[in-house]
């Protein structure tokens, strides 16, 4: 399902996805975050994209085959990232030259388009999420993945794309019963490496604006584990 959408301060996104299944994201037509669905989910945006940001080498988040293709169709394109995931893109056929090394905390500066600064992330491989500010000073946080959000700050932004993949008592009444079954409950690992639907929140009212608009990104489904049901609130 995608999700497209013009906050009110004209950050134009595009939800191709979001969710164990995949999650793509491409914001003013010109910059994909994430890229962990099919080609074909890509296709209409593939000749305006100017760069790709990568979170994460878990395959919902960078889908080897994809990067390859895109990077075959677009030899220009830049790809940034965390120094772990160069090898993966590496082996996907992307240039070296075409890879940026982004450091967490670091603010990188691509022309007019935007200036991207990681922010470290907590999960169970080496992960980091995205602040992007834009020449109109508008600004935005991408952050899916994470445990918490523990030193990250984002005050007053104008996006906010934020995990909130669980209800706290509702996770904790499953691990307890899957627990008296015997069984090993996926939650239990969900619970320390993706944020709650609580942190999320309390993350949003300590650094939104009242124009600020907020997605919530990455919802665990007990059948589906998808998260096509993204919210879109202003508050």
């Amino acid at each position: 399902m995608t999700t497209t959408a013009i906050c009110s301060t004209m950050i134009e996104y595009d939800i191709l996805a979001t969710g164990s299944k995949g999650n793509a994201v491409v914001i003013n037509n010109k910059i994909l975050i994430d890229c962990g669905v099919p080609y074909n989910a890509l296709w209409p945006y593939v000749p305006g994209l100017k760069i790709v940001l990568l979170t994460h080498k878990h395959s919902d988040h960078f889908r080897q085959s994809t990067i390859s293709r895109l990077s075959r169709e677009r030899p220009t394109l830049r790809f940034g990232c965390g120094r772990w995931l160069v090898p993966l893109l590496i082996d996907a056929g992307v240039p070296a030259k075409n890879i940026d090394i982004l450091n967490d905390g670091t603010s990188y500066t691509y022309g007019k388009l935007c200036t991207v600064i990681p922010v470290p992330l907590v999960h169970d491989v080496p992960n980091q999420g995205y602040k992007i500010h834009f020449p109109s000073g508008n600004k935005m946080i991408y952050a899916t993945d994470t445990g918490n959000l523990n030193g990250v700050t984002a005050w007053h932004y104008d996006l906010f794309l934020i995990e909130a993949n669980h209800d706290e008592e509702e996770i904790k009444r499953k691990i307890k019963e899957k627990q008296v079954e015997g069984q090993f409950p996926y939650e239990k690992r969900a619970a320390w490496t993706h944020l709650s639907v609580q942190q999320a929140n309390d993350f949003i009212y300590k650094n939104a604006k009242q124009s600020s608009v907020y997605v919530y990104m990455h919802a665990h489904e007990e059948e589906e584990d998808d998260a096509d049901n993204s919210e879109n609130t202003e508050v």
